[in-house]
């Protein structure tokens, strides 16, 4: 009997993911992106629309025999490399990226399953002269870019997924096998990416580079999400080193946060919970409950925020979201 099972990873540039004068570079000569859907489809198709940078589609069988046992193992898919278009006005261009060779590593087979690990990425076909932080200092050969998915199938056809390792940029989501999206790389640090990734420090040269994976937010926290971002008010953002508070449970605020970039830990009472990465809402409860902070919020990574006032939000919306947040132990 053969059983089959696939992960995907499809990466992309958010407006969040820069700032400064690399934010403002970025945004007149290139151009962000849309998230991508909930569950992907077609992924050619998404290539085609520009949807994104790239994607790892990591596809794999085994063949297992009437006793139980694995007979023979395969992979498929690979990596979908998108384009640059660079804009000058009313003129714009089209550069086909350039895909690095597709690293498909030997299948682990042990105790009844088995393991497969694949690599794909690559970089744009423009240079992009830049200072860097190793011999020799300086690089034109743009940044590399890439994910490192496993996939472990199971004799009895179950199988799970991992995104082992990926550049720091750009961000990183990934789908399982019913093609729905299941977790996220928490940080997209541009200023590590180009000032590191390229040569021997990408799975290409041997070094990988371990990704910080958080969970999806609800429909909801998305909904929320475009409130906040798509409103007429101008998004309010605020930054934090890692180690840094963002809120102190116990202190006055009316304000919902919108994770925008890196992973906050939530702490009551001086005790880590949980670990949340971009796209979830924060804060709801304090504007819901008399307007003190019922949890600490401790930035892991540097991170990002867009702050809505208590009247941006809907508060029968942020209700149900704030149901599904509590942390607290019976």
């Amino acid at each position: 009997m053969r059983h089959r099972a696939t992960v995907i990873s499809v990466s992309w540039i958010p407006s969040e993911a820069l700032g400064g004068l690399n934010k403002a570079v970025f945004g007149t000569l290139l151009h962000y992106d849309d998230p991508p859907p909930d569950v992907v489809g077609d992924l050619q198709e998404l290539c085609a629309e520009d949807r994104f940078r790239f994607a790892n589609h990591l596809t794999a069988w085994i063949d297992v025999d009437d006793d139980g046992a694995i007979v023979d193992t395969g992979y498929e898919g690979g990596c979908v490399m998108g384009a640059t278009t660079i804009a000058v006005g009313p003129a714009r261009a089209t550069f086909a990226a350039v895909a690095l060779p597709d690293i498909q590593r030997p299948v682990e087979i042990i105790d009844g399953s088995a393991r497969f690990v694949q690599t794909v990425g690559g970089r744009t076909a423009l240079p992009a002269p830049r200072r860097v932080s190793m011999p020799p200092f300086v690089q034109f050969v743009p940044p590399t870019v890439w994910t490192t998915l496993a996939l472990t199938i199971h004799t009895d056809g179950s199988s799970e997924h991992e995104l082992v390792g990926a550049s720091p940029f750009p961000r990183h989501w990934v789908y399982d096998d019913d093609h729905k999206l299941a977790a996220k790389a928490g940080l997209a640090d541009f200023k590590e990416w180009s000032r590191r990734a390229f040569g021997r420090h990408t799975p290409w040269g041997d070094q990988e580079s371990a990704a910080l994976v958080t969970e999806v937010e609800t429909a909801l926290e998305r909904q929320v999400a475009s409130a906040i971002m798509g409103g007429e008010h101008k998004v309010r953002t605020r930054s934090a080193k890692a180690g840094a508070l963002l809120t102190e449970q116990g202190a006055v605020g009316d304000e919902v946060f919108l994770l925008l970039n890196g992973v906050l830990s939530v702490e009551i009472d001086g005790e880590p919970l949980a670990q949340i990465g971009p796209g979830a809402i924060l804060g709801e409860r304090a504007v819901l409950e008399g307007g003190r902070r019922t949890a600490t919020l401790r930035a892991i990574t540097d991170i990002k925020v867009a702050v809505a006032r208590r009247e941006q939000v809907d508060h029968e919306v942020l209700a149900e979201i704030s149901r599904g947040h509590r942390r607290e132990p019976d």
